[in-house]
């Protein structure tokens, strides 16, 4: 059961980002040759149109095919027959509509559960917050240089930085004091500055709906900062998982309760969204560069060197998507 959730859940965020695809392509009068849930063996499909519905095999992704993403294809209902701003519309709706869906599952949460923010209820006696001069009632607006949107990037941040001294931006009343807090360990071995944050149990839809967006945002910058630590070489490829790792994740995630398979499902929404914006080939971001260089210049650029863009990309993308799988089987992370 818990496994047929996690697919259903991961299912909905796919279905979302290719629905925003479709609904702006088709706002947009570009006609859309296939609309698919999933990548590989074809299990069903049905016709609409001009539309060909499919659902496949592996519940791994998805795509919209619109008439006219290749030269072959020109004239009336062409995508790219369309001005750029109208292309990358419809490019950037499925991100868009992953962040929409995130922010839905967000305020959801919220309303039922509550939420804790940046600012400290409690100051742990003899904590390195007591040393550094922390006070009930202040918050916590960065550290080291990362903006701070909810109590749960205040943990992660400490627990990335290890046992090295972290700059911490703490706002008390309207003035902001830069400290240096060099963080203890707890029971369990994690670094922490011993503190517990307010925790608003019964919210309003205004502050859930405030709350939903500063977790967004919190979500957007980890994933960001996840990135970076990635590309800064301070992560291998053992830390990362890809398809075989989130069904595992959110299959435990579902054993706990459906709020905490919830929370994972606005993780990936907004993890989606953000991979999907990156500029590289075959991603809604590449496709975004390209059009962007176009709207800037105002020249098309060649047909075929978009064609071959685009399949170097593809190639890429599956290329590492079959690296990941082969280590996630063979090599799984340790939840």
């Amino acid at each position: 059961m818990e496994l047929f959730l996690s697919i259903f859940a991961f299912g909905l965020l796919v279905l979302g980002h290719e629905l925003g695809h479709f609904t702006l392509a088709k706002a947009n009068g570009v006609k859309v040759l296939e609309f698919s849930i999933g990548m590989g063996p074809r299990l069903v499909k049905w016709e609409r149109n001009e539309t060909t519905y499919s659902l496949k095999a592996f519940p791994i992704g998805g795509s919209v095919r619109m008439y006219g993403e290749t030269e072959e294809e020109v004239g009336e209902g062409s995508f790219l027959s369309k001005n750029p701003l109208r292309k990358m519309s419809v490019i950037a709706a499925g991100p868009l509509m992953n962040l929409v869906m995130a922010l839905v599952i967000l305020f959801v949460i919220t309303l039922n559960l509550g939420y804790a923010d940046t600012s400290i209820r409690e100051v742990i006696s003899g904590s390195p917050a007591e040393a550094a001069g922390i006070k009930p009632d202040d918050e916590i607006m960065e550290i080291n240089g990362q903006r701070t949107y909810t109590f749960e990037d205040i943990t992660t941040y400490i627990a990335f930085n290890g046992s090295e001294a972290l700059e911490v931006i703490v706002r008390t009343g309207d003035t902001d004091r830069v400290l240096s807090i060099l963080p203890m360990k707890d029971e369990t071995g994690r670094s922490i500055i011993g503190i517990a944050p307010n925790y608003v149990e019964k919210p309003g839809i205004a502050e859930s709906v405030s709350s939903s967006f500063r977790k967004a945002l919190s979500l957007v910058n980890q994933t960001i900062f996840s990135l970076k630590v990635l590309f800064g070489g301070q992560a291998s490829l053992n830390d990362f998982g890809g398809p075989v790792t989130i069904f595992r994740v959110s299959t435990e995630a579902a054993k706990v309760s459906l709020w905490n398979l919830a929370s994972f499902a606005a993780f990936l929404s907004v993890n989606l969204a953000v991979l999907n914006l990156i500029p590289f080939p075959a991603l809604d971001g590449g496709w975004l560069l390209i059009l962007l260089v176009e709207l800037v210049t105002k020249k098309k650029l060649p047909e075929k060197f978009v064609g071959i863009w685009n399949t170097v990309g593809f190639v890429v993308l599956m290329s590492f998507m079959a690296l990941i799988t082969f280590k996630d089987l063979f090599f799984p992370i340790q939840l």
